[in-house]
């Protein structure tokens, strides 16, 4: 492999855990990469106001890929740099869907995200994000006309495993199913991953694809992990990520980051 000149991290399972704590390993390991001069950027299904928390803790400034890629962020600035939503059509749908169904649904919009009721799910969701929902009466009245960056139905982890089929066979190639942690079913436009985000920003970071390394541990990092040069599977992945990784390191516990960025940043760096 190339020196790796970019390095790309999920945040939820790899970068923190649910004590959503960057441990003092993996601080001192991105600071020394970014002393090697390699640029390091977030790549998350978080809203960007609850990943910015991150990027500055690590003192970042490449663009942040949030919302699994549908928005891309100057952390910086603030500026949005690209959005692609989720359409209207497809929202409305959705939302017919899950009501029949009788899931617990959330869209977002403009950095904000919408549900009809607190509950289990919305206090789960608000916890892990550092961020409160806006409560309305009709998730249909309020994205009547409105596209939504993504959607994400939660659930127990059982449940969303077989939700997430059910909207794979109901949207087709219409929209992205996937998962992130095990109780998120995440949708949005069919246009959206996380690898096709890392291609944007490797772009404008003038960056070759041969010269980027991803991290990440769960199935929506799949996309991540086929697009980056070089992939690495946290050690909690499931076996299909690990099955597309061509390293495995250790889990949050083990501050298998720091692992990564050790051995396949820093020690090529200096071969």
């Amino acid at each position: 492999m190339k020196p790796p000149k970019l390095v790309a991290l999920d945040v939820d399972g790899t970068l923190v855990g649910r004590d959503l704590k960057i441990t003092a390993p993996v601080q001192s390991a991105v600071a020394a990469l970014r002393r090697a001069g390699v640029a390091c950027c977030l790549v998350t299904g978080r809203m960007y106001r609850a990943t910015i928390p991150f990027a500055r803790e690590l003192s970042l400034d490449s663009p942040v890929i949030c919302y699994q890629g549908a928005a891309i962020i100057d952390p910086v600035t603030d500026e949005v740099i690209a959005h692609t939503a989720l359409s209207n059509e497809i929202v409305r749908e959705l939302i017919a869907v899950t009501e029949r169904d009788r899931m617990h649904l959330q869209l977002y919009r403009n950095d904000e995200y919408y549900c009809e009721a607190r509950n289990r799910f919305s206090e789960l969701y608000a916890a892990l994000s550092m961020t409160q929902p806006v409560i309305v009466p009709s998730l249909r009245e309020a994205f009547a006309f409105s596209p939504a960056t993504k959607a994400v139905v939660i659930a127990d982890a059982p449940v969303a495993a077989e939700y997430a089929a059910t909207l794979t066979r109901v949207f087709g190639g219409r929209a992205t199913v996937t998962r992130s942690l095990p109780e998120f079913v995440e949708i949005l436009d069919p246009a959206v991953d996380k690898g096709a985000a890392l291609r944007f920003v490797a772009v404008r970071l003038d960056v070759d694809m041969s010269e980027t390394m991803a991290i990440g541990d769960s199935w929506n990092d799949a996309p991540l992990l086929e697009a980056a040069g070089f992939a690495v599977a946290m050690g909690s992945s499931p076996p299909e990520l690990r099955k597309i990784a061509d390293a495995v390191v250790g889990d949050i516990a083990h501050d298998g980051v720091a692992e990564a960025i050790e051995k396949y940043v820093l020690a090529a760096e200096t071969a």
